[in-house]
């Protein structure tokens, strides 16, 4: 978690428009886009976490997995060991920026059933992840 430095507010001061940067947590663990589901798996248990970023040749982030959504794609009939993360990625554009508001970013996550969202900077790099504590 990002941590900030706070300045005491007048009494009289509007509603505070908490950001995105003010509470992500750190990006994690990223990996390429070409990533075996079996691979992805791994990392994740080695690095002790839930999720991943996905970012493509370029670095740029493409989405997030996680364990659960791996683990159903691993466990299916359908599944063989040529399906890489980039075929398991949502809908395009699942992100935020860090100066997206709280209120925004969760209004989105809701509606369109995110339980985290990567946040990225002005050339799509993965800069933190926000997770919603439902």
């Amino acid at each position: 978690m990002t941590l900030v430095q706070t300045q005491p507010r007048p009494a009289n001061a509007g509603p505070v428009h908490t950001t995105v940067a003010e509470v992500m947590d750190a990006a994690g663990p990223q990996v390429c886009d070409d990533m075996s589901v079996e691979v992805a798996l791994s990392v994740m248990a080695a690095a002790r976490t839930g999720r991943l970023v996905v970012c493509d040749q370029d670095g740029q982030c493409t989405g997030l997995v996680t364990h659960a959504e791996l683990t159903a794609v691993r466990d299916s009939t359908a599944y063989t060991d040529r399906v890489r993360l980039r075929d398991l990625l949502g809908e395009p554009g699942s992100f935020t920026t860090p100066m997206t508001t709280m209120a925004e970013a969760e209004h989105a996550m809701r509606t369109r059933r995110l339980a985290a969202l990567p946040v990225v900077d002005e050339r799509d790099s993965a800069l933190g992840v926000l997770a919603l504590s439902c």
